[in-house]
């Protein structure tokens, strides 16, 4: 990227140049990703490096010449691949090596998780662990030999240069081309040897593998600043939906006098109150690099607003707490205010840099809240915990410590009227905040993340009643149903002024297949329900192998890896497998359809050996295979499903102790009413939220959150 420091406008300005006058190769002052969509491909198309995009062009090209290809992987928010960039990619005389002896190819791995999958799996074959930028070195049909994440242009403190590697592969590839194709060989059968590692197996003892991944999580849970693990430490959104999904909706009692769900919500708790959470805009960033929250990796990803506002939800309902209410409606806020486009979609990612430094947008200094706020400043400091001396280099990561009925008695303040003070400090300083130089934003729409998204929206609005957050639901969802999508119907990846031509993923199809269900759920209204079949149709045809039921990550239709890689697990997103297979299940059971059933079990056949050896990966999967086990609760409301007496009964439902959710619609023009069974009961039709909340009560299933 070039120097300018504002890497927002820097970006938008590449954007906006005519690009239709450039010669192909992107002329004097460019490299050919000036034609790219993608934020973090423009970010290097003025490096002096001859950068492809992947595609035919390149390979053609290191094929006719015989040259080994650089591959680059990152992503538009990674700080370290901004580092390299400066340090190497900006640098002539490593683009002069890199454009005389390489092939050099740029990737997005947003839009091309595919890519990125192989090759992470390549790069943790190698090294054993993985990140970005991820840079691969591979022969023209895209078989790799070596793997390298950041270096610095010249050896420097122990690590390897750059440049020395450079010169060394180039000297191999010319001298040794025996070296390269055994090293291409052994990389090749060790990617088949990891698949073959966890070979099927039968349905395992989910009570079992269930008390195996307690203990597990028990063994690395931080009992003092919550979470798992220590530094770098993540928010694991899975570890915590998991343990609050064991506990239920009360308290499960474990020996030692230790709980289930003081896990999830503890590390909740500690997480809100720690720098990882924005204090004045909302929201969470990316983790945290030490083991008490305080220091963040400042990105913000849209996935993790979504997946940690689903947790929360959860925790509310097991519950009926408002402090985890009142997280998941920060966190919207945060996302509508600032990841949100004006076509009601939502753009991908935050940047953790800013004017060059990481997190300088987000930092204080004691003098700058005391100009800012005046006279209130002493108390938001004090709550704040501001010093003159800082907490982070000299200067100050907003945290709120103590929670604020334990802070106003222990100063003798009114609770009401301190809490009314600091929001209005909180709004002072915020407005502040929004007159530096923003980090960049990746305005990249990105259809498996608005799946979670819309998911994490249309639950919350019918948990806590608010259409608003349906309503925005409900934009995202069409706009992606408009303009992500082929004349033939294929769903697609991304959109960045216009859609790509990228097809979708099979974690797109699941993840909005999901969120359009929850609208379904949220809503009563059928056409969302005909939509999800729509993209449940068109995930099998897409995805599914028709004799073996197995499901790939990537197309039919669409370009392969050189050879599949281990299978799906959750990571920073869910399991794309798992989230299918529960799609498949929430779908049958609407449906009345068996044969989906079968489906979703096929669908997880595969990596059964994998959940039982490594069940911390799999949780979503765990889940499903739990839910297949056992019918779920099956909710049938018939009459005016669009009134607001069905959105009530709804509501109501949604806050009541059942587990396992199914809701169904009957469309005869009857009066409102609501049928419910579960645990192989069904109880009489109840048709207002005063006969639902008796009917919950005296069938011991009203959660302690059911408001009427």
């Amino acid at each position: 990227m070039a120097s300018s420091q504002n890497s927002a406008a820097y970006v938008a300005s590449l954007m906006a140049i005519d690009t239709s006058t450039l010669p192909a190769d992107g002329g004097e002052r460019f490299n050919r990703l000036i034609f790219a969509r993608s934020p973090y491909l423009l970010q290097h198309a003025e490096n002096h490096v001859s950068w492809y995009e992947w595609g035919s062009a390149a390979f053609d090209r290191a094929r006719s010449e015989s040259l080994p290809i650089l591959l680059s992987i990152g992503y538009a928010t990674c700080h370290w691949c901004h580092v390299m960039a400066h340090e190497s990619f900006e640098d002539q005389e490593v683009a002069a090596l890199l454009n005389r002896h390489f092939v050099c190819i740029k990737v997005d791995r947003e839009e091309r998780p595919d890519i990125d999958d192989f090759y992470m799996a390549v790069a943790q074959t190698l090294t054993g662990s993985g990140g970005w930028p991820m840079n691969i070195f591979m022969t023209p049909d895209k078989h790799p030999f070596m793997s390298i994440t950041y270096l610095p242009k010249r050896e420097r403190n122990g690590m390897s240069g750059l440049m020395e590697l450079l010169a060394n592969i180039a000297t191999l590839w010319r001298q040794r081309p025996d070296m390269i194709e055994r090293n291409c060989q052994g990389i090749m059968e060790a990617l088949e040897d990891a698949r073959a590692l966890h070979p099927d197996a039968t349905v395992p003892d989910l009570k079992a593998v269930s008390e195996k991944s307690l203990q597990l999580l028990k063994k690395i849970y931080d009992p003092e600043y919550g979470g798992f693990g220590s530094a770098p430490k993540f928010p694991m959104p899975f570890y915590l939906s998991w343990l609050i999904g064991q506990a239920g909706p009360h308290h499960t009692p474990l020996p030692k006098g230790e709980r289930v769900l003081h896990m999830a919500l503890h590390t909740l708790q500690q997480m809100r109150s720690g720098g990882i959470w924005d204090q004045l805009g909302g929201g969470l960033h990316r983790y945290s690099v030490d083991r008490t929250w305080l220091a963040p990796h400042f990105e913000k990803m849209l996935y993790d607003q979504a997946m940690l506002a689903r947790v929360a939800i959860e925790a509310y309902k097991a519950t009926g707490e408002p402090f985890y209410s009142t997280m998941t409606e920060e966190i919207f806020l945060f996302v509508e205010r600032e990841l949100r486009s004006e076509e009601g979609a939502f753009y991908s990612a935050l940047d953790a840099d800013s004017e060059g430094v990481e997190g300088k947008f987000y930092l204080w200094d004691k003098s700058g809240i005391d100009d800012c706020l005046g006279s209130d400043s002493w108390l938001f400091c004090r709550f704040h915990a501001v010093t003159d001396g800082g907490n982070f280099e000299g200067q100050t990561i907003l945290t709120a410590p103590v929670a604020l009925d334990e802070f106003c008695p222990d100063q003798g303040l009114n609770i009401e009227d301190t809490r009314e003070q600091l929001e209005r400090c909180l709004t002072k300083l915020l407005l502040r905040r929004e007159e530096r130089i923003r980090p960049l934003r990746d305005d990249k729409i990105i259809t498996s993340w608005n799946g979670l998204m819309i998911g994490a929206l249309a639950t919350a609005g019918i948990v806590f009643g608010k259409q608003e957050q349906i309503i925005s639901a409900v934009r995202a969802a069409s706009f992606i149903l408009k303009h992500l999508r082929r004349d033939d119907g294929r769903l697609l990846r991304s959109y960045l002024n216009g859609a790509s031509n990228i097809p979708a993923f099979l974690e797109d199809y699941a993840f909005l297949a999901g969120g359009v269900l929850d609208l379904y759920e949220a809503t009563l209204d059928r056409s969302w329900l005909t939509e999800a079949r729509q993209l449940v149709e068109d995930l099998l045809h897409t995805f599914r192998d028709p004799d073996s039921g197995e499901f790939t990550l990537t197309g039919h239709d669409a370009e392969q890896m050189p050879a599949r890689v281990s299978s799906d697990h959750d990571g920073v997103t869910p399991s794309a497998l798992a989230s299918t297979a529960h799609v498949l299940y929430r779908l049958a059971w609407i449906d009345d359809n068996p044969e989906l059933l079968e489906t979703a079990r096929a669908a997880l056949d595969g990596i059964l050996g994998e959940i039982q050896q490594n069940p911390l990966g799999h949780l979503g999967a765990l889940q499903v295979l739990t839910q297949l086990g056992s019918e779920p609760a099956i909710a049938v409301f018939a009459g005016e499903t669009d009134s607001s007496g069905a959105f009530a009964l709804n509501t109501l439902l949604h806050n009541s102790a059942l587990k396992n959710l199914i809701v169904r619609c009957d469309d005869q023009p009857v009066p409102l009413s609501l049928s419910l069974c579960c645990h192989g009961t069904c109880y009489p039709a109840v048709s207002t939220p005063e006969e639902l909340e008796r009917l919950l009560q005296q069938s011991g299933l009203s959660g302690g959150n059911s408001r009427t």
